[in-house]
Parts: C-alpha cells; structure tokens; sequence
C-alpha cells in the first residue's frame, strides 16, 4: 500500500465515503460496498459501481478477480491520504496563521495519549530551529491585515 497519494489522486467527497468503507473493511465486494453505503446514503447501485470505477482509474483501489466478481482493495493507506488532504488545504493558508489552525484542529479533534507522546516529541524537535515567529507569505504584497 501507498503512503504517498498523487496530487492528481484527489478524491471527492462520495469517493472518500467509498473509500472509508473499504479501508475500514481491508478490502470488499462491490456488494458489501453496495449494501454499506445505502443503509446510510440513498445512492443507487450504479453511482457506487461509478464511484468504485473512478476510484480504480485514480490509481486508488486495484481489483482482484474473484470467480466473476471483484474485490476492491485499496492502494493508498487512510493516513495517507489523510495527511495529503490536511497539506493541500494547509497549502491554502497564510504561513503565518498556520500554527492557530493546528492549534485548533488539536483541541477540537480526540487524539490518543500515544499520538499526544508523538505530537509532544515533534514539537520538542521543532522548537529547537522554530523562528520566533512566521513571516506571512501572502500573495497580496501590500497593506493588510494578516
């Protein structure tokens, strides 16, 4: 599996909900996938198969044959995916306020004590190098307000 994801590997908001099912599941018929997602979706049987072929042409799930059938494995992990999608919308952002979102995302988000002991051995690292602040990095060169 993947950790990288390719930039051209976004996903949409229905095709990460194909996805979830099946990193949840490791890998999945098409009929599990099915019956998953319409006990919490109204979509049709052929929007899911839309979505799953999408989502192999993407390069994110491969399929195996099984008897005339497929099992839809993925080929990128969740985290990887995961962190791409935190980066490009991080990406978007001021360098400057960068910190108070991560800041925010910490305290609204439920983290393990492990990941807290990680987060904690990262940010001892960082403060070893870390300016004191971070310039902005705006397009807009003139006044503002950042």
């Amino acid at each position: 599996m993947k950790d990288v994801v390719e930039q051209e590997s976004a996903i949409t908001d229905a095709e990460w909900e194909v996805m979830r099912i099946i990193w949840t599941l490791g890998k999945a018929h098409s009929n599990k996938v099915i019956t998953e997602l319409q006990a919490e979706c109204d979509w049709t049987e052929s929007t899911i198969k839309t979505l799953l072929r999408r989502l192999v042409k993407k390069g994110l799930l491969r399929t195996e044959p099984d008897g005339r059938r497929f099992i839809y494995i993925p080929t990128v992990s969740q985290t990887a995916m995961m962190s791409q999608m935190a980066r490009q919308f991080l990406d978007k952002l001021c360098d400057m306020h960068k910190g108070e979102i991560l800041l925010q995302l910490l305290k609204d988000s439920p983290v393990s004590q492990t990941d807290l002991a990680a987060m904690r051995k990262v940010i001892d690292e960082k403060a070893q190098t870390a300016p004191e602040t971070v310039p902005c990095n705006c397009l807009y060169k003139g006044e503002h307000f950042c």
